[in-house]
């Protein structure tokens, strides 16, 4: 009898997912595709703003091409890192961003004016200086928004509390302190200026608790206050009511708060199902603000059309797939913790990013990870998959095989160490080595 056509490939699909290191391996192969064409869009929407601005076209592309090394430096120290290490560093990351998102706070209601790419009358600190938007920090020619690694820093540190309390979590008093006084207090320092980041943060921070199984109650009442946080900073901010109504109507505004909007949609209508081309889009010549960054999506849409979009998203679920997985096959509490949420940052990050885009969300000012132009997030994100690909190599099953099979000594010093076995797993192993050279 003939098998149905689909049956072979997706026999295959199933052996190659039951391998026991598939979740590294889908991990490596979805963000490396994502960051190579995050450096060719780059390239390709600021080529024309880079010559007109330097006389090189590369100048953007080649700072972002500098990023990522970085942040393949990050994966691969990130990738190398044993789990205790990373339980005792979410601490101390919180304390220092707390203070460092202060000090972003102060700076912009300190103001200023930008002028010539610096910040004139801007709060500055040493070689420190803020911005009058108070979301990037400079240090001479190099710009960073601490928000970033405010994420990993969330991340890190509550996943370690909810594990250190998981018995006490039905208790109100112990699930709260001191959990909800030091998030709280970093959400509302990054949201009074960087709304966008803070709704990614409570994402990160609702899925911790939900995954470390707080009680549905409590997860639905802090969904209520930080709704009504949200809708505070929203009508409190005259900038962010306008670009609420322009997102409702853009076309009342469309040389305005609206022109983000408008542009997107034409160029998502312009590029069709095949694109005009890479390289061809109209709006990168000025038309489009922010079209290496919050709206790189567009230029996609516009360039490679339906089908370059839908591989971006499919790269995006393959990679939230992987994370996932990684979070549902870990033993350990505080690796299934941090790698779920970690998913879902980068996975929500993705989502909001592409909901402007298409005109879903409101404009948030979230980039795209992986393919709009930015080191902070860029960095940080590869750094925090750094962390899943070292949470991959500990799943059970990819610990055996390693053991069973290790990779040559060269590949484990440049490239990442075998992973420890369990302690049933060492005690088993010693016992057979016992046996082995025990007189007969």
């Amino acid at each position: 009898m003939t098998q149905p056509r689909l049956a072979v490939p997706l026999g295959a699909l199933r052996g190659l997912l039951q391998r026991p290191l598939a979740s590294y391996y889908l991990l490596l192969a979805s963000v490396g595709l994502l960051v190579s064409i995050g450096l060719v869009m780059v390239f390709s929407a600021t080529s024309v703003s880079s010559y007109v601005m330097s006389g090189n076209a590369f100048t953007v592309a080649a700072k972002q091409a500098m990023w990522a090394g970085l942040g393949i430096v990050g994966f691969w120290l990130f990738q190398r890192l044993p789990v205790s290490t990373y339980r005792s560093i979410g601490t101390p990351l919180i304390w220092m961003s707390i203070p460092i998102q202060l000090f972003m706070l102060i700076g912009g209601e300190w103001g200023g004016e930008l002028v010539d790419g610096g910040c004139q009358g801007c709060l500055q600190v040493g070689p420190m200086q803020v911005d009058a938007e108070g979301i990037w920090l400079h240090f001479g020619t190099m710009q960073v928004q601490p928000a970033e690694f405010a994420k990993l820093a969330l991340v890190l540190w509550t996943a370690e509390i909810l594990v250190r309390k998981r018995k006490l979590l039905s208790i109100p008093r112990q699930l709260a302190i001191p959990l909800f006084p030091v998030a709280g207090l970093l959400l509302i320092l990054v949201g009074i200026h960087d709304l966008g980041t803070m709704i990614t943060m409570l994402t990160i921070f609702g899925a911790l608790l939900w995954i470390g199984g707080v009680r549905s109650r409590f997860l639905g009442m802090l969904i209520g206050i930080a709704a009504t946080g949200v809708v505070t900073l929203i009508l409190t901010a005259g900038y962010r009511s306008e670009r609420l109504a322009s997102f409702l109507h853009p076309e009342l505004d469309p040389t305005g708060h609206g022109l983000q909007a408008m542009q997107s949609y034409y160029a998502i209508s312009r590029g069709g199902w095949f694109g005009v081309g890479l390289g061809a889009s109209s709006l990168k010549w000025g038309r489009l603000p922010e079209s290496a960054n919050d709206f790189i999506y567009a230029i996609v849409a516009e360039e490679l059309g339906v089908i370059g979009c839908v591989v971006i998203l499919a790269l995006f679920a393959v990679l939230t797939y992987a994370g996932l997985r990684i979070a549902t096959r870990s033993a350990d509490p505080f690796r299934r913790l941090a790698a779920g949420a970690t998913t879902i940052w980068l996975a929500t990050q993705a989502i909001l990013n592409i909901g402007v885009v298409i005109g879903l969300v409101p404009i948030t000012g979230v980039t795209l990870p992986f393919i709009s132009a930015g080191g902070s997030s860029l960095v940080v994100s590869l750094a925090a998959v750094g962390m899943l690909a070292s949470f991959a190599r500990s799943e059970p099953a990819a610990v055996a095989a390693l053991h069973a099979k290790p990779p040559a000594k060269w590949s484990r010093l440049l490239w990442a160490p075998l992973p420890p076995l369990p302690a049933s797993g060492r005690s088993a192993s010693h016992t057979r080595e016992k046996a082995t050279v025990s007189p007969s």
